[in-house]
């Protein structure tokens, strides 16, 4: 094992009761409050931010009684680009935060205009140990679509968010106009994409007519989280939704009505039930306001 350079600790195990050998990558899911799944140890692991006895360890090191495995916090990158972007925050505290996004800017990726590098321009810096060096979405929304998004502060926190996603404890809704009438005001839409299965419920909260044409206002509940699941699902049954380009048709605006709307959890923390909520974004209004 190589040698390790000091960093801040922010957990601390020692291995005791262990009745055979057992390797870390098997070992180490569990004993971190920071870690709580496969991927993310060996994320972790691959930064080389865990140590069995001061030094540097693998997913193949053995476990054995008596060791002290360490876990430690990511370094801050002082080179990185902060996008000065104007961000409205719902909701933060030391460990996450809650903000609207703004339709028209990727969630994150290879560019330097996204909401994740705007994140430090807008978020209190956390004081807890295990503070990412940056804060972080855990989940993603489509650059066209506006509404609620997730961010994570703390190492502990994002590994939580991952596993209360992972088990469908985050509940989140969308809003959208679609092109057409439906046949049920409520029901769900099960086609499979790329061969996954994929499940939205939703509900129709109004139907309308403008210029000659039928549309709805629709809740969305995604059950699953493929790519452009709302999209194609609407889409596949004849009701795209508005300003859509890849799956309908665009409006005169050229803006996608898709709006996520509500986001419903217990904060991994604090144990509080946070529900937050948002009203419909303008575009919509407007579009919809715009009956004769």
């Amino acid at each position: 094992m190589q040698n390790f350079k000091p960093k801040t600790c922010i957990e601390t195990h020692v291995v005791g009761n262990l009745k055979e050998k057992t390797r870390l990558q098997e070992y180490g899911i569990d004993i971190f409050q920071s870690i709580q799944t496969k991927s993310a140890l060996k994320k972790t692991l691959k930064k080389e931010l865990i140590t069995i006895d001061g030094n540097i360890a693998n997913t193949s090191n053995w476990v054995e009684n008596g060791q002290v495995i360490k876990l430690f916090a990511e370094e801050t990158q002082g080179n990185k680009k902060v996008f000065n972007l104007k961000i409205d925050i719902l909701y933060e505290d030391n460990f996450l935060a809650v903000i609207h996004k703004p339709a028209g800017y990727p969630t994150n990726g290879n560019y330097f205009k996204t909401i994740e590098n705007a994140l430090p321009f807008n978020l209190k810096e956390s004081p807890e140990k295990d503070k990412l060096p940056f804060p972080q979405p855990v989940h993603r929304l489509d650059n066209p679509t506006s509404g609620i998004l997730l961010i994570a502060k703390t190492q502990s926190v994002k590994s939580l968010l991952s596993v209360l996603f992972e088990h469908h404890k985050i509940q989140k809704k969308y809003s959208a106009v679609v092109s057409g009438g439906f046949d049920h005001e409520q029901g769900e839409i099960n086609t499979d994409i790329d061969g996954k299965r994929s499940l939205t419920k939703f509900q129709v909260r109004k139907a309308f007519q403008k210029e000659h044409k039928i549309f709805s206002l629709v809740d969305l509940w995604p059950e699953t989280g493929r790519t452009h699941q709302l999209r194609i699902h609407l889409s596949s049954q004849g009701n795209p939704i508005v300003g859509d380009a890849i799956y309908g048709e665009k409006n005169k605006n050229n803006s996608l009505l898709l709006h996520a709307s509500s986001l419903r959890f217990v904060h991994p923390k604090t144990q509080k039930r946070l529900f937050i909520e948002t009203e419909l974004p303008h575009k919509f209004v407007k579009f919809i306001d715009g009956l004769k």
